[in-house]
């Protein structure tokens, strides 16, 4: 029979009593309903133990929301989902919980989430997607996903809120019918407008030119101050012809549909230095596909609102327009090196005109963006999609504690 030192069975007897008080301490928080789960350590894995007790009231909190919630694991699959979003798949709750949440998200869309879902574990994530519905049906959403972490542990799960867009589309897409008939309108009025003066203001102007030539003609040679008058005359009115002609150019550009646009922005560019003074740089790519006409003539107009601010505003020296193609859009940016402006300052912001533009992309579906800053000039960027895509026209993801310079108007 071996008998321990008394030193070691003081020690062996201070370990025991220090585990039982841990031990007690652990049932009162159970028992008082202060943990809600118990993680315990085996010797191949980790369990997670959740008291029902703990949990009653965030459950009942869950399921009475108006959203959907989800529970995943690192693999994605679903521990956790409450009534609503098994409304929203239009599928029994218990069909749900078990499944992965790719089984919801239509084939084309599970590469691109894929990618997203891995940023989430590291920083919040929101991004707009479809869900797919029991009846075969599309569901718009706005997802929320947070990684869950537990503190000093190994297991890290995510959790989800899930957004209904249905209605938030439908409004969406109320406005921008309103808007694209507003544009359709402002378009019929220029239209009406540049035939006016095309057809009656420039042919008065043209002969009010060919009549005063006529009369310098039928001056006396010896009166010199009249017949430099007339000239002057004559060279007004040409002047006048001229601005008249290119006003009804800009106001409805009927050579964008047979040039193409990229060939009237090149136009468009040179109108500009001329009148200016301010040379434009030219990028455009020569195999950019052809837009649908309303879309090239949503670029054509943003591309006269962006030189229009050049000329107005930023005391540019330079200018440069790009069109490139990028994946499934066109992309057109406009940059110059003049003043610029902070988008942070609520004075500094430019208005209407940006508005303008944003209005007219995304009657065509695309969108505009500036960059600015001031000393270092403006960047405007606009993009049209020409290729159907069910995740990029969906809401674009962002990083939820991120800000965008890019999206002030």
């Amino acid at each position: 029979m071996n008998v321990l030192p008394p030193s070691s069975e003081s020690a062996k007897l201070a370990q025991l009593r220090a585990r039982l008080a841990e031990a007690d301490a652990t049932l009162h928080a159970i028992g008082s309903g202060e943990v809600d789960a118990v993680i315990g350590t085996g010797k191949t894995d980790t369990r997670i133990y959740t008291l029902g007790s703990g949990g009653d009231a965030y459950r009942t909190l869950i399921e009475s929301m108006n959203e959907g919630a989800l529970m995943l694991t690192r693999d994605k699959i679903i521990v956790y989902a409450n009534a609503c979003f098994a409304q929203m798949v239009k599928r029994p709750l218990e069909q749900v919980i078990g499944s992965t949440f790719r089984d919801f998200i239509p084939m084309v869309d599970q590469r691109p989430l894929r990618g997203l879902l891995q940023r989430a574990a590291k920083s919040g994530l929101k991004v707009g997607m479809m869900l797919d519905t029991g009846d075969g049906a599309e569901l718009p959403v706005m997802i929320s996903l947070q990684a869950l972490g537990i503190e000093g542990g190994e297991i890290a799960t995510s959790g989800m809120v899930v957004t209904d867009m249905s209605e938030t589309r439908r409004n969406e897409e109320l406005l921008r019918g309103f808007s694209q008939r507003l544009v359709q309108m402002q378009e019929a009025e220029r239209e009406r407008v540049a035939f006016e003066l095309h057809g009656h203001i420039t042919q008065l102007l043209c002969a009010i030119l060919v009549h005063s030539g006529v009369l310098e003609e039928k001056l006396p040679p010896h009166d010199r101050t009249a017949r430099r008058e007339a000239k002057k005359l004559r060279k007004m009115v040409g002047e006048a012809a001229t601005a008249v002609e290119r006003i009804s150019r800009h106001l409805r550009p009927s050579a964008l549909d047979h040039l193409g646009l990229s060939a009237m922005i090149r136009s468009e560019g040179r109108d500009f230095s001329a009148r200016t003074g301010v040379p434009v740089e030219f990028d455009c790519d020569p195999s950019t596909p052809r837009l649908p006409p309303d879309a090239e003539l949503a670029f054509y107009r943003i591309l006269q609102e962006a030189l229009g601010n050049v000329e107005r505003h930023s005391h540019a020296k330079h200018a440069t327009v790009h069109l490139t193609q990028e994946h499934a859009f066109v992309e057109m940016s406009i940059q110059d090196d003049g003043i610029g402006f902070n988008p942070a300052i609520p004075g500094a912001k430019p208005g209407f005109g940006i508005h303008s533009m944003r209005e007219r992309a995304n009657a065509v579906g695309g969108s505009v963006n500036v960059e600015s800053s001031p000393g270092h000039g403006t960047t405007i960027h606009a993009q049209m999609p020409f290729a159907a895509n069910n995740l990029l026209k969906q809401l674009q993801p962002h990083n939820i504690n991120e800000l965008h310079p890019r999206s002030q108007d």
